[in-house]
Parts: C-alpha cells; structure tokens; sequence
C-alpha cells in the first residue's frame, strides 16, 4: 500500500510551527474529525515519547486515537495511528500505522511535511484508512487548515 504524503508551508517559525501543531490542535483541527458521540471539545499530544494523543468531547470523555512514538521539538514528531478503517481505536500496536511530521525552516517560514505510512498494518480496512487519510477530507485538507492558523 502507498503512504499519503503532504506538505504545507506556514508564516512561523520551527518551534512555533510545531507548538502549534502540538499544542493547540484543536484550533486547527477539523471540528468534525473525531469519534466520540458526542461534539469535539479537544485534541491532546502529551509532549514525551510513549505519551497518548486523544481527543476530549464535550461531556469530558477521552477517546484514544493513538501514540507518540517520537517527540523532537522542533523538529519531528511521529504519532501511531491506532484507528482501524472503521475509525475504531485498536490499541495492539502492531496494527497501527505512523504519521510523521517533519518541521524545516525554509525561508522565513517553515515546510511541515507530513508522511502517513504502513496502512498495510490495520486489520480492519487497511485501504479505507488510506482513502480516507488521502482523500480531500484527509490530510491535504487538514494541513490546509494547519496553515490558515497562521494567517
């Protein structure tokens, strides 16, 4: 199976760039991207190594989307992806795929790239997973977004 992979060049700095992307992920992050019943009120990426990345819905509910498996500020960040292709948590991290997001000064700006690979991993749907991710409601669209929080 092919990785999905984008890039988008922002108006901040690295750190920046990537606090952002970290840190305030639910101010970019599309609203109707999460799996909890009820409305998304939070995106969180504990900021270590082996650290959880969930969402938090409006009644206070966590919902595990996956894993850090690196944590370089500011330079790299790469998350497992534990959503099978029925967006389901899986939590065997064998059947997770990764994302990688890279942050590189270029220009006055900085080019965040970002490669989602190994969908051959999940159990459940390995090809809707990759669909979906590549597709226009996917990451293209999502570092879309991630850009314009730099306007």
């Amino acid at each position: 199976m092919t990785e999905v992979r984008r890039s988008v060049l922002v108006n901040a700095g690295a750190d920046h760039a990537f606090k952002v992307f970290t840190e305030k992920f639910v101010t970019w992050w599309p609203a109707a991207h999460h799996i909890s019943d009820a409305a998304l009120e939070d995106v969180v990426v504990e900021p270590r190594a082996g650290g959880r990345w969930y969402e938090v819905d409006q009644n206070g509910a966590e919902c595990d989307w996956g894993r850090v498996k690196a944590w370089e500020p500011p330079s790299r960040l790469l998350l497992a992806w534990h959503l099978d292709g029925d967006w389901d948590y899986d939590p065997d991290p064998a059947r997770a795929s990764e994302v990688e997001i890279t942050f590189t000064a270029e220009g006055d700006g900085t080019r965040v790239e970002l490669v989602h690979r190994d969908f051959e991993r999940h159990f459940v749907k390995p090809e809707r997973v990759r669909d979906g991710v590549g597709g226009e409601g996917g990451w293209g669209g999502i570092l879309l977004g991630f850009r314009g929080a730099f306007v």
